[in-house]
């Protein structure tokens, strides 16, 4: 009887013993799956970056657009989404270098206006998301293979601004119906000069002539543009979108007002500076819909399947200061049309 009772008692320890090893390795286990977890929580949540470069200045309608969209979509910048801004300005020679920059830093979507800018994107990488915001056309510039499927890693939106010429030929010669001769400011790009050829086919349907009134990149002088225009006997001005014009528009509209000239734009912020009037697609409404592309790739969705989309809204904007100064009175029926009026 006392072996039995002894096995009993050494088979009771060693179940003891058994439980609490099972007891002692659950909360071993416990506190280390708690542990993970809570270093998990602590690691800092990837940020996405935007690679944003602009021709324009940090201030442009377009990045206040984005940042609009962006807002509107639940990003907050600095915290959830990170832009990470360069300006090239009228300069073309950086282009190359900032798109590499912003390729290095590994973002994870580029924002770019300009057919020279999206050009140089798609040669530094095949794998960066890239959503333009651009006036060329996408298609014929070989950006991408189609609008419904673009194919690559380039998406966004196409103003495509020569759809647009013969209306703006149009209200140009119902404000001022004296004009016959009209002085396209080709500022010094591939790009302006097949829209220059896009106005003149325009400009025949409507009995006008169009003057090219080349400017330099490098140097521009606008006072001899001016001055080139008068010696053509140019009547009238019309205002491409171009970063260089862009950069230089108080100066240039100085000079229109100064010398009596009326100037049509492809952009509002030309009337704003003091230009005459504008007739275009929504700057700020552009890239608010631009956001909409990023969300999509930061979800997940490759720009190869997202359609290109082309603007909906125009706006006319009429500078009825302009129009004083340049001694123009603007018929009431142009005045009804109007999107908005500078007074």
């Amino acid at each position: 009887m006392t072996v039995v009772s002894d096995q009993l008692s050494v088979d009771s320890n060693e179940a003891g013993l058994k439980t609490m090893s099972r007891r002692i390795f659950i909360w071993l286990l416990a506190i280390f799956l708690l542990g993970t977890v809570y270093a998990e929580a602590q690691q800092p949540t990837k940020v996405p970056r935007i690679g944003y470069l602009s021709g324009a200045g940090p201030d442009a309608d377009n990045l206040k657009g984005l940042r609009q969209g962006l807002r509107d979509l639940g990003y907050i910048e600095g915290k959830n989404i990170l832009i990470e801004f360069r300006n090239a300005g009228a300069t073309e020679d950086l282009i190359p270098k900032l798109v590499s920059e912003l390729v290095q830093l590994r973002v994870d979507v580029l924002v770019l206006p300009q057919l020279t800018m999206i050009r140089s994107a798609k040669q530094a990488t095949k794998t960066i998301p890239i959503v333009m915001v651009t006036s060329a056309d996408p298609v014929a510039s070989g950006l991408i293979d189609s609008l419904a499927r673009p194919g690559g890693n380039v998406t966004g939106i196409t103003t495509l601004t020569r759809d647009l010429t013969g209306k703006r030929l149009e209200l140009l010669k119902e404000i001022v119906p004296t004009i016959s001769r009209v002085g396209y400011v080709l500022p010094e790009s591939p790009d302006a000069r097949t829209r220059f050829k896009e106005y003149e086919a325009a400009g025949r349907a409507l009995t006008l002539q169009l003057q090219s009134l080349p400017v330099q990149r490098q140097n521009p002088d606008f006072d001899e543009m001016i001055q080139t225009a008068i010696k053509e006997h140019v009547s009238a001005l019309v205002m491409p979108r171009s970063s260089l014009l862009i950069v230089n528009r108080k100066r240039i509209a100085e000079l229109a007002i100064k010398n009596r000239l009326p100037s049509m734009s492809e952009r509002s912020d030309m009337v704003e500076a003091g230009g005459l009037v504008s007739y275009a697609s929504s700057e700020t409404d552009n890239y608010r819909r631009a956001a909409y592309y990023i969300d999509k790739i930061l979800k997940g969705a490759k720009p190869a399947d997202l359609p290109v989309e082309q603007p909906t809204k125009f706006e006319f904007v009429i500078n009825l200061k302009t129009a004083k100064l340049l001694n123009l009175t603007i018929p009431q029926s142009v005045l009804f049309r109007a999107d908005k009026v500078i007074k």
